[in-house]
C-alpha cells in the first residue's frame, strides 16, 4: 500500500475477510484510517482477526443467508467503501458439475456480490454518500479453463453485473469496478500451486514469468476505492502478469 493514500473517517465492509487476499484488504484498509466491518462465516478466523486488529469490527455470517445477511449488514452499515471478495471454487469437469457446486456457486460468486451491495447502495443513496465498490473477480472471467466451467462463469457474470452497477449507481457518485487476478500466493494458493510441474503451465503463459502476491492485489483494491481513481468506473484491472495477452 502506498502510505499516502487515506482512507481516514470512512467506512468500509470487506467480505471473504477472514483469510487471503480479504483478511489483508481489511487490515490495510483499517491501517489506513479506515473504520473496517470484516466479514467471515468461519467465527475463529475473525477472532484471529481482531487479535490482530483491534480496531476492526466483525460479522460472522453465510452469505448464502439472504435474510440473515439483510438484517446484519443493514444494522451495521452506512458504508462508504465495499469489497466484495468472498467466493468458493467448486472446481469440477463440465460433465460432473453437480447441481450443488452450481448453486453454491452461484450464491456466493453472484448472489451474494449482488445482495451485499444491494444494501450498502442503497444506504449510500440514502445518506446522500458517494461510494466506491470492489468486487474481486479473476482472470478466470476472460478465459477458460479446465475444470473451472462453474467458476470461469460465475466470475464472468460478476464483470457483468460491475458494468451494470457502474451505470446505474453512476449518477449517485458510487463508482464499481472489479480486480481481477491470476492465482494469488496467499497461504492456500502457495499450497495449491507449489507443484512445479503443475504451475509450470500456468507461469509458462503469463509473461512477468510468475503468480501475483497478495499485496498486488490488495494495492489495485486501494487504488479502486480511493480518490486516486475518481474517473474509473466500470472497469476491470487485469492483476495477471500479462496472461490474457499470451
Amino acid at each position: 500500500m502506498e502510505p499516502h493514500l487515506s482512507f481516514r473517517g470512512r467506512r468500509a465492509l470487506v467480505t471473504g475477510a477472514g483469510k487471503g487476499i480479504g483478511r489483508a484488504v481489511a487490515v490495510a484498509l483499517s491501517g489506513a484510517g479506515a473504520r473496517v466491518t470484516a466479514l467471515s462465516r468461519t467465527a475463529a478466523d475473525l477472532e484471529s482477526l481482531t487479535r490482530e486488529c483491534p480496531g476492526i469490527e466483525t460479522l460472522c455470517l453465510d452469505l448464502a443467508d439472504w435474510e440473515a445477511v439483510e438484517a446484519a449488514v443493514g444494522a451495521a452499515g452506512p458504508f462508504e467503501l465495499l469489497v466484495n471478495n468472498a467466493a468458493v471454487a467448486e472446481l469440477q469437469s463440465f460433465l460432473e458439475v453437480t447441481r450443488s457446486a452450481l448453486q453454491r456457486s452461484l450464491d456466493v460468486n453472484f448472489g451474494a456480490v449482488l445482495h451485499v451491495s444491494q444494501i450498502v447502495a442503497r444506504q449510500m443513496i440514502a445518506q446522500g454518500l458517494p461510494g466506491a465498490i470492489v468486487n474481486v473477480s479473476s482472470q478466470a472471467s476472460k478465459r477458460a479453463l479446465r475444470d473451472h466451467a462453474v467458476y470461469c462463469s460465475t466470475k464472468s457474470a460478476l464483470d457483468m453485473l460491475s458494468k451494470v452497477m457502474a451505470m446505474e449507481l453512476g449518477p449517485h457518485k458510487i463508482r464499481v469496478n472489479t480486480v481481477n487476478p491470476t492465482v494469488v500466493m496467499t497461504d492456500m494458493g502457495r499450497i495449491n500451486w507449489s507443484d512445479p510441474q503443475k504451475s509450470a503451465a500456468m507461469i509458462n503463459r503469463i509473461p512477468l514469468g510468475k503468480f501475483a502476491e497478495v499485496d498486488d492485489v490488495v494495492n489495485s483494491i486501494l487504488f479502486l476505492l480511493s480518490d486516486k481513481s475518481a474517473m474509473t468506473t466500470g472497469s476491470s484491472l487485469m492483476i495477471d502478469g500479462g496472461f490474457l495477452v499470451s
